[in-house]
């Protein structure tokens, strides 16, 4: 459970650095992720999830 947390904060340290970094680049890429269709960001979402799990199952072991 506590290398959930640690995932968990992880992945907040590093939103929370790209939006203290470039507030604006990241409303810019909320508003076009606005105009993609939903099949586009579902395959991005999935490659995104089947990544991670590779990573960590790599790490892992």
């Amino acid at each position: 459970m506590t290398d959930l947390w640690v995932a968990l904060g992880l992945v907040l340290a590093l939103e929370g650095t790209l939006y203290a970094l470039a507030p604006g680049a990241m409303k810019q890429a909320i508003r076009q992720m606005l105009d993609l269709p939903d099949n586009v960001l579902r395959a991005g979402g999935l490659a995104a999830l089947v990544i991670g799990v590779l990573v960590v199952w790599a790490v892992r072991g």
